[in-house]
């Protein structure tokens, strides 16, 4: 017998989840042969056979979560042909220096709780993480649990969080944990811009601008090395919500491209990412990111920074303001902008000037 384990998917994650098996036990395979499907947190991807032969045994069912390296498919004797292929395999100027995706851990939240409040809430079923303390000095009392318990009763069943959210939820509070976040705002008077203006790719072009105009933004980080590396081509994380969860697809090169090639760009990985048929590659090396959550709602955020890198700007809900131009009061177009940026790394003056830029670019008439 010889085992295909399951290898490194360039997620950077420690397991996937089976979402449908293409080959049962018994089948005979050939290389390179789709044996299964499996979820990482951006993406459904195919994961083809080492090897030609037959399956002896399948590890896992639909829904089931498979570790990298724990034994996926097993083969009969006499299987042949390893191609050596890694699945999501990543080109070398795609990835990010060695140690910055290192998770950060995140911080016990110390519980102050009375062994009769404890044993009341084993009772309940009331996890006590999510109990929100009154006592003093952030104790824990029976009311709260009980308060907790109803809550939970009239909320429903819980519902465990799988492939993108749950790995959403692993990042995220790996980032915020690490990334010493702060962000500045500014807006925008965009009244001068044509009717039907793209606005994203607008958003997207200034932000290259801005890159160029303050390099300190369009870097990684390397927390573990204590090394910064600045990123000459300007790679865009654009921030994408799907049913599912976000993805963050990367719009490349931006800075060397016209507005009609990224529009198409962007169309195409939009697309890829409500597909979940995204290719790894394309979820990977973004320099710095962008959220345009104002096409849904909302005027300024303070939003996560993901290392390696070191800031992401958020666009908020085009309004109309009152605002003094050419020495007279006016109704204009306003776009709210955020800056997020690791302070580790990034001075508020760099900061400030990139945000200069940005709003510079944006603000010429199209």
């Amino acid at each position: 017998m010889r085992q295909f384990i399951l290898p490194d998917l360039g997620e950077g994650l420690e397991e996937a989840e089976i979402v449908t098996w293409h080959v049962n036990e018994g089948d005979r395979v050939v290389v390179d042969q789709p044996l299964v499907s499996l979820e990482t947190d951006k993406a459904v991807v195919e994961v083809p056979s080492p090897w030609s032969g037959r399956i002896a045994r399948l590890f896992g069912g639909k829904g089931d979560l498979i570790k990298v390296g724990a034994p996926l498919v097993e083969f009969a004797e006499g299987t042949q042909g390893d191609t050596g292929t890694v699945v999501g395999e990543l080109g070398q100027e795609e990835k990010a220096p060695r140690g910055a995706e290192a998770s950060a851990p995140v911080p016990a939240r110390t519980l102050q709780v009375l062994p009769a409040v404890r044993a009341l809430a084993r009772k309940l079923d009331v996890d006590l993480n999510l109990v929100q303390a009154s006592g003093p000095g952030g104790t824990i009392t029976r009311a709260d649990v009980e308060r907790a318990a109803k809550s939970l009763a009239e909320a429903g069943p819980a519902e465990p969080l799988r492939g993108m959210r749950r790995a959403m939820a692993q990042r995220m509070a790996a980032a915020h944990a690490e990334v010493v976040r702060t962000t500045v705002n500014d807006e925008a008077d965009i009244d001068d811009w044509q009717q039907r203006e793209d606005v994203t790719i607008r958003i997207v072009r200034a932000m290259a601008s801005a890159c160029q105009a303050e390099p300190s933004l369009n870097a990684w980080y390397n927390a573990e090395a204590g090394e910064r590396r600045l990123i000459k081509r300007i790679d865009i994380g654009i921030a994408v919500d799907t049913e599912g969860g976000l993805i963050v697809p990367v719009l490349r090169n931006v800075g060397e491209r016209d507005a009609s090639d990224l529009r198409a760009g962007l169309d195409r990985l939009r697309a890829d990412a409500a597909a979940r048929s995204i290719p790894p590659e394309e979820l990977r090396g973004a320099t710095i990111t962008l959220s345009n959550f104002g096409m849904i709602g909302g005027r300024f955020a303070n939003l996560i920074v993901v290392p390696p890198q070191v800031a992401i700007v958020g666009a908020g809900r085009i309004d109309q303001r009152v605002l003094v131009h050419n020495g007279q009061p006016a109704a204009r177009r306003v776009l709210p902008l955020s800056l997020t940026f690791d302070h580790r790394v990034v001075t508020g003056g760099e900061a400030a000037r990139f945000l200069v830029a940005l709003k510079a670019d944006l603000e010429r008439a199209s």
